[in-house]
């Protein structure tokens, strides 16, 4: 049964004759809800049995209306849980709602089908209620918990097979499957997921979704037996109209007209140049089209966005530059006008791979929508972007164990995080990341056979501007068995971009065998890149961009910097255009303002 995935984006309203909700009260559904969703997540950290999960909180919890539209969500991951919706939809509209029986719980993970890609599971359990009306017991919510899986049962470990033929090199696809019926759990399902993934924690990880999904559906229940079923659905209808109505003034507060931009992917894994970005993004009155025509269709590419992840992290950005007390729901969705033409990397033709696509060109959507906004929303404009490429995943055999471990590299590491206007970029990563937590090196030592060496602010990689980008880092591993090293790199060719002026971050850079007589620079992708014991990694991390004109950043900041060590005393020069004297060393560095103000002008002349 083919269904297109375009229409289930925009399911049909309920219509109600006799609205009771007031807004307090709708308000008060929405904060309970997102409550559940905040205990649904935080329950997953605490009884997964991995640490991709119970350390990097790479998982988000929604609530869905009884018809698919999004209700509310939690802080979590943006473009991850705006990706809960499509799933959910399928599985309504290929089953059917009377297959969504009370205690029942369903798992899928397929692209096409909704998802971001394999590794990105969705675990979603439906909510009943007796409705006083009709005296019928009948489903009105549905909870869903979404999880990174640390193994997809590919043909290479890890989730990430980005050199993969297509869908099916990558691993096993699950559009949807009911793993409890009615209370019962299918353990012939249960087990066939087991044993399609080489990883033996999966099924913990697993069921601790399961598990979630559960807790989820019945805290839901008691607020929908508190509130009452007329109550909860007007609630969810009036919270998104409102959500959508705000958007909307947002907008018509923008002057009208077309803004386009375009941005560029460094190569694709199999090493196919410049994966090209397009968008027109038109102001009309209140509404918002957003418009990928002219984005690449070149079918021997090997980066693909599929609809769902391109639809979740355009509305990530685009929430990212509106007023932050909008609620996050289905009004977001219905008030932009969103084309993807078919065949392009972000909407590919079916069953191409995807597992590298999701981040690039995915996160690139961010990039390039923030790219044109710039001439409307400057201020706002801060690309919720990283270029991480795909998780440099490390495998080997841990001689504690005997075992194969599979290490994602899931440290504490800074990059890519790009100023705003008014504040240099702060802390380690870009707020597209969310809740993303990074490991710490003694977590990560206990867990796996490496020693990490450095992970030092790389001077002179943030981006210039009047606001500064954050420095990336310069990050050493040592790894203490022989081991093969599998990863993806971008970023180095087309590093963050910088806004209104602002000058592009540091680009990336990965080395293995580091400090070797044989050092390996990855290109594009390492494919099972030999390391040997002893042997060291290094990832040199971009920066993120500046905004606004470096000339015109306060000369005692580009002192601070110095002194700070994110800008050495050349770059404050070369860069900023500020003279200092004295010595760092000792530091006597100081201002020279006539010097400064003569080679600022100096140099604005030469523009």
């Amino acid at each position: 049964m083919a269904v297109d995935l375009i229409e289930l984006a925009r399911p049909r309203r309920r219509t109600v004759t006799d609205p009771q909700v007031d807004p307090v009260t709708a308000e008060v559904v929405r904060g309970a809800m997102e409550t559940v969703c905040f205990e649904m997540a935080t329950y997953v950290s605490r009884t997964a049995t991995t640490p991709i999960l119970n350390q990097s909180n790479e998982r988000n919890a929604t609530v869905l209306d009884a018809q698919g539209r999004l209700a509310a969500l939690s802080v979590g991951i943006p473009q991850f849980m705006l990706t809960s919706t499509l799933p959910v939809r399928f599985a309504l509209e290929f089953l059917g709602v009377a297959e969504f029986r009370e205690g029942d719980v369903f798992v899928a993970n397929d692209p096409y089908h909704g998802g971001g890609h394999l590794p990105d599971y969705n675990v979603f359990a439906p909510v009943f209620a007796d409705d006083p009306l009709t005296g019928v017991r009948r489903m009105v919510l549905i909870a869903s918990i979404q999880c990174h899986h640390g193994d997809t049962g590919g043909a290479v470990p890890g989730g990430y097979n980005v050199t993969a033929n297509d869908v099916w090199g990558e691993g096993v696809r699950w559009p949807v499957i009911k793993v409890i019926d009615q209370g019962v759990e299918r353990r012939d399902v249960l087990y066939a997921l087991q044993v399609n993934n080489r990883l033996p924690d999966y099924i913990g990880d697993l069921r601790a979704q399961i598990g979630a999904a559960q807790l989820g559906s019945r805290r839901l229940g008691q607020i929908v037996e508190r509130h009452g079923i007329g109550v909860v659905e007007e609630s969810v209808d009036f919270m998104i109209d409102y959500a959508a109505e705000r958007f909307r003034e947002e907008v018509a507060a923008w002057p009208d007209g077309t803004y386009e931009a375009d941005c560029w992917v460094d190569h694709d894994p199999l090493g196919h140049q410049d994966v090209h970005l397009h968008v027109a993004i038109t102001v009309d009155g209140d509404r918002l089209r957003i418009d990928f025509t002219g984005t690449d269709a070149r079918q021997d590419l090997q980066a693909w966005s599929t609809f769902g992840n391109t639809r979740g992290y355009t509305v990530a950005q685009i929430a990212a530059m509106m007023d932050p007390e909008i609620p996050k729901n289905e009004g977001f969705f219905e008030a932009i006008d969103l084309i993807v033409p078919q065949g392009c990397v972000l909407n590919p033709h079916a069953n191409r791979p995807v597992s590298a696509g999701t981040h690039h060109p995915g996160a690139e959507v961010g990039e390039v929508i923030a790219l044109a906004l710039q001439h409307v929303l400057a201020h706002k404009a801060v690309p919720q972007v990283y270029k991480t490429g795909i998780p440099t995943v490390i495998s080997g055999i841990d001689p504690r164990t005997g075992q194969t471990f599979t290490d994602h590299s899931a440290e504490v590491y800074a990059g890519w995080c790009n100023a705003a206007e008014g504040m240099d970029a702060w802390g380690a990563q870009a707020a597209a990341f969310g809740n993303l937590w990074k490991a710490t090196a003694e977590i990560n030592e206990s867990l796996y056979p490496h020693i990490q060496w450095s992970r030092d602010y790389r001077i002179d990689s943030g981006g210039p501007g009047q606001w500064r980008g954050l420095c990336g880092s310069h990050y050493v591993k040592e790894v203490r068995v022989d081991a093969r090293v599998y990863t993806y790199v971008v970023g180095m060719k087309y590093p963050m971009p910088g806004i209104a002026g602002g000058r592009p971050g540091e680009p990336n850079q990965l080395t293995i065998r580091y400090g070797s007589d044989d050092p390996f620079v990855v290109a594009h992708t390492a494919d099972w890149v030999p390391i040997g014991a002893g042997q060291k990694l290094c990832y040199d991390y971009g920066g993120g961009g500046g905004w606004g004109d470096p000339l015109d950043r306060q000369a005692q900041a580009v002192l601070d910097d110095v002194l700070d060590e994110y800008v050495s005393t050349e770059g404050a020069r070369r860069d900023y255009g500020v003279v200092l004297t004295g010595s760092l060393d000792d530091l006597t560095l100081a201002i020279d303002p006539a010097a400064t103000e003569a080679l600022r002008a100096e140099r604005r002349t030469g523009r």
